[in-house]
């Protein structure tokens, strides 16, 4: 009975560590499928955006909402909910026989992600009660995190190419199905507490991120100054303020926005935002250079990421040692720069570089990553009270989240822009159509030529022009993603320096008494 009651909490944790590593996988491991997914279902890379959009902008949208629905009817009832939904939706996108259905699916997929994920630090809370067994824990939780995010290139592209696109769904199902049965078995029932659901937040966050993301997938190829894309960045812009306005007023919000008074906070919450960001990014067009421009397979693709999945595996407790001696700012420092180092070092080589050449590139994002993940979680959570830890658990979850959905629309809108107005100039010269940009400019996504590189298809000259464009646009995403990374680090510095090393109490993040009127808006 004793050896019973103490393999439970390890089995609690192997639980919640397998479906946080499988939500994680989720929104990698697709995009070495992505030119295959293309191919087969007739989809250009405004189309692949929305595959890898689908499931993070739910996730992101629904998550605080995910967080107030653990609270008022338990933690753990809402975690297994969510784990069906994610395990139905993964099915449902392997049998996804068209661009729409399979988009659909993705989100069915981010809903159930954003049932169960934002549980899982609460649930470690309260099986942990001993603060070394529960830093233990979260160093674990956190770590596994950060290796499905590494491990779904490796494994997605071998999968890709001998079992089908579809295959990196279905992979999902014997581990959500077998997460279901462990979670009734080992996880704790957290008692229900009254919380009012945000349904105003709701309203105004999930159509304001979605129209945003819309119009900067759609920008590079409507135009900016299309009515379509004009209207719903205009939309998007007051229906976020307004979301702003909202929580700011609430006396329980969806996102208590005063989190970001405090410097720790802060700087941990957009740490992991501006993470997601650049490298949620390059995870999306790197595979379609690696097919698309270069020709490589997509297990040889899948295998280019061990070097970051070591890094990984290595960085995970080597961070936890960091932050547990010097506190969460070196480490989430140091992997800020790593990461900005790494990602601008891709914009060294075009598309005639050898694989050894920027192999160093792949070792600093891959350690910048896994040293960030840690210093995240535990910042976040010495710095707020017992009570508040679900809100916070749920915040870093959404903040990485829409900063992948962010990363891969800005980064995408920029790739796909400088690659239009490159391929224009270049088919210029060659004397083709304007109207052909469009077909021309889909040749890495393998929507054109059958998905094996655009040498397959394309005549030498045009080729040449697509390559050259499409490597002229990575260039200068990526730039703009190591820039933005590397202005992050200072920042954060600076938050982390000006910060008094105190937990947040409870008191500090309660509200003054509010007028009925307001408390019911």
């Amino acid at each position: 009975m004793e050896e019973s009651s103490a393999r439970r909490p390890r089995l609690a944790l192997l639980t919640l560590c397998v479906t946080m590593f499988m939500s994680m996988l989720d929104n990698v491991i697709v995009n070495n499928a992505l030119p295959r997914i293309g191919r087969d279902l007739d989809a250009g890379i405004g189309g692949l955006q929305w595959v890898a959009e689908g499931y993070s902008l739910v996730y992101a949208a629904f998550v605080l909402t995910g967080g107030a629905l653990g609270d008022r009817y338990g933690r753990t009832r809402v975690f297994r909910l969510g784990l069906a939904l994610f395990t139905l939706g993964s099915a449902l996108a392997a049998l996804a026989g068209t661009i729409g259905v399979l988009v659909g699916a993705r989100m069915l997929q981010g809903v159930g992600a954003a049932l169960l994920t934002p549980g899982s630090l609460t649930l470690i809370r309260h099986v942990f009660t001993d603060e070394k067994e529960r830093a233990k824990a979260i160093a674990t939780w956190s770590g596994v995190s950060a290796l499905g995010l590494s491990v779904g290139p490796v494994v997605g592209g071998p999968m890709v190419e001998h079992l089908g696109w579809a295959s990196v769904f279905w992979i999902n199902v014997p581990i959500g199905v077998a997460g279901l049965l462990l979670a009734v078995r080992v996880l704790p029932d957290i008692p229900p507490r009254a919380r009012r659901i945000d349904l105003g937040g709701l309203a105004l966050s999930a159509p304001g991120l979605g129209l945003l993301v819309y119009a900067l997938i759609e920008g590079p190829s409507r135009g900016w100054t299309d009515a379509r894309v004009l209207g719903c960045g205009a939309a998007a812009a007051v229906l976020l303020l307004a979301f702003l306005l909202l929580e700011l007023r609430l006396a329980e919000p969806m996102l208590e926005l005063r989190l970001f008074r405090d410097g720790v906070l802060g700087g941990a919450l957009l740490s992991g935002f501006m993470v997601s960001f650049g490298m949620f990014g390059a995870s999306f067009f790197l595979p379609l250079m690696m097919q698309g421009i270069l020709g490589w397979s997509p297990a040889a693709a899948g295998y280019a990421g061990l070097p970051m999945t070591a890094m990984l595996v290595v960085a995970a407790p080597l961070s936890g040692r960091l932050t547990a001696r010097y506190g969460p700012r070196l480490p989430l420092v140091l992997g800020l720069l790593l990461c900005a180092a790494g990602l601008g070092g891709l914009s060294l080589y075009g598309d005639h570089a050898r694989y050894p050449e920027y192999l160093w590139t792949l070792f600093a994002m891959g350690l910048g990553m896994g040293l960030t993940f840690t210093p995240v979680s535990i910042g976040v959570l010495q710095r707020v009270a017992p009570a508040q830890a679900g809100m916070a658990s749920a915040a870093i979850n959404t903040l990485r989240e829409l900063g992948g959905v962010l990363g891969i629309a800005v980064l995408g809108a920029v790739l796909t822009n400088r690659l239009t107005d490159s391929l224009t100039v270049a088919l210029h010269r060659l004397g083709v159509p304007v109207d052909a940009v469009g077909p021309i400019a889909d040749a890495p996504t393998g929507a054109v030529h059958g998905g094996g590189g655009a040498a397959e298809a394309l005549p030498g000259p045009l080729r040449a022009a697509v390559d050259g464009a499409f490597i002229d646009g990575i260039h200068l995403a990526v730039l703009c993603g190591a820039v933005a990374l590397a202005v992050t680090a200072g920042l954060v510095a600076v938050l982390f320096g000006r910060a008094r090393p105190t937990v947040v109490p409870e008191a500090a993040l309660a509200r003054p008494a509010e007028p009925a009127e307001t408390r019911s808006a």
